[in-house]
């Protein structure tokens, strides 16, 4: 397998391991949105947010379930916070 910037990969196929949860559909329903314990899904929640409000809970409630370390989705929610604080206080 060769990537975009050229570096080259090979795998013997002893190194294939199946993959789990081939059920699930990362589309419609990635994990890192269906987590909740009540089946909640994360936009059943943000969809009845204005914009910024629900980008920053979505990035709040996946922030320990996509990436390996939460900072970069707290950061995500912190700018989408920011800017909902700038916009209201652009509207008083």
């Amino acid at each position: 397998m060769t990537f975009a910037d050229g570096q080259a990969f090979g795998f013997d196929a002893e190194e294939f391991t199946a993959v789990e949860d081939q059920d699930h559909d990362e589309i419609n329903h990635p994990s890192h949105y269906t987590w909740i314990p009540s089946g909640l899904e994360v936009i059943d929640i943000t969809e009845h947010m204005n914009f910024n409000l629900g980008n920053a809970v979505k990035y709040v409630l996946r922030s320990n379930h996509k990436h390996d370390s939460p900072l970069t989705d707290l950061r995500k929610a912190a700018w989408y916070i920011n800017r909902e604080i700038e916009r209201l206080e652009a509207a008083q």
